[in-house]
């Protein structure tokens, strides 16, 4: 294997010279750099990454955690997986920019973070991102990786730079093009409050009603899953039964999520109901191995983890490149409104 003592022979320089072709940290002279690619070209020669990692103190690796591999549904189950289309996002924006991403899998235990986290720290990796399968807090400890980090779908106490979903705008545009369409009884089957996302769309759907001078009517929310439920069943069908069994129900059913929307759809058939002809349905989430495969296709509101592992592995590059994180808290991701046929247009029937 060739060294860069036979590089610099063949070349006519000193080795000095050539680590400066190299490293690209001295000028060098046209002519001589020629010589010394040339000769790197003839010999074949393959610089010491590890070396060169030393002087630069640069590694050109960033260090990923997430569950994504292990937690990864059987092939029948019906739900994607979010966290492995962010992982997604962030292996494309690092491999536009020269970076390699090594990933660790926590097995589904999130005490195992920081041993990855001081494992990638012995790598010396520039950055670290930590992806959670759902938008939600987390108490990790990533103390022991002096390099920047990003959190994603995820946020902590300590304000770590993170990137988030914009589910109040989401569910926001949602109900306004609900509202556009002639609906005005838009019902609302949330998920659990105890998870960040429920108040934030919640918030979203006061929004858009109170937008369009419109005062939300309580009656039309209702909680249709829990994560303490044993049987979480039983309780969507309870607030269905409540949302359907109003003196004024509601004429579309927003719900917290698509799988929730799947089922409502079966509720609903249950009892003879037709959708979108009887009452419309939408969802959250735009998980195409439910939305895209229901008849009839699902509204719902895309949940952008693709573009939210780009947007986190381009925060970290600039963190990386000295670049100050954002002031005013987590970086928000919008997704659009892909609107399909379980939502009827009100307006076309009016006129």
């Amino acid at each position: 294997m060739a060294t860069i003592y036979d590089v610099a022979k063949a070349a006519g320089v000193s080795p000095k010279t050539v680590s400066r072709v190299l490293n690209g940290d001295a000028p060098v002279n046209a002519k001589t750099r020629e010589a010394v690619t040339k000769a790197i070209d003839l010999l074949g020669y393959v610089p010491s990454q590890a070396a060169r990692m030393m002087r630069s103190n640069r590694s050109g690796l960033i260090g990923l955690i997430t569950g994504a591999i292990s937690q990864a549904p059987e092939p029948a189950a019906p739900s994607g997986k979010p966290d492995l289309l962010i992982v997604q996002g962030v292996q494309q924006k690092m491999a536009e920019n020269g970076k390699i991403l090594m990933i660790a899998d926590t097995g589904g235990r999130s005490d195992s973070v920081p041993m990855l986290a001081r494992t990638f720290a012995q790598h010396r990796v520039e950055g670290l991102i930590y992806i959670a399968d759902h938008h939600s807090r987390v108490d990790i400890d990533l103390g022991s990786v002096d390099c920047p980090m990003m959190l994603v779908n995820c946020f902590d106490a300590a304000a770590t730079p993170s990137v988030l979903p914009d589910d109040f705008t989401g569910e926001k545009q949602l109900v306004e093009q609900l509202l556009q369409a002639g609906h005005r009884r838009i019902g609302f089957l949330t998920l659990d409050p105890i998870m960040p996302a429920t108040p934030l769309r919640l918030d979203g759907y006061k929004a858009a009603h109170e937008a369009a001078g419109l005062t939300p009517d309580p009656d039309l929310v209702r909680q249709g899953f829990s994560k303490r439920s044993e049987d979480g069943q039983d309780l969507l069908i309870e607030a269905l039964e409540q949302l359907l069994g109003l003196g004024n129900p509601p004429t579309v059913i927003c719900c917290g999520n698509d799988e929730m929307a799947m089922r409502v759809y079966g509720l609903l058939r249950s009892r003879g109901l037709r959708v979108p002809e009887d009452i419309s349905v939408a969802g959250y989430d735009d998980h195409r191995s439910i939305s895209v495969m229901l008849h009839p296709q699902l509204t719902t509101v895309t949940l952008p983890y693709t573009e939210m592992g780009h947007s986190a592995a381009q925060n970290l590059l600039d963190m990386i490149g000295g670049k100050a994180p954002a002031p005013g808290g987590p970086t928000l991701v919008r997704g659009p409104v892909v609107w399909r046929s379980s939502v009827t247009d009100r307006t076309t029937l009016q006129s």
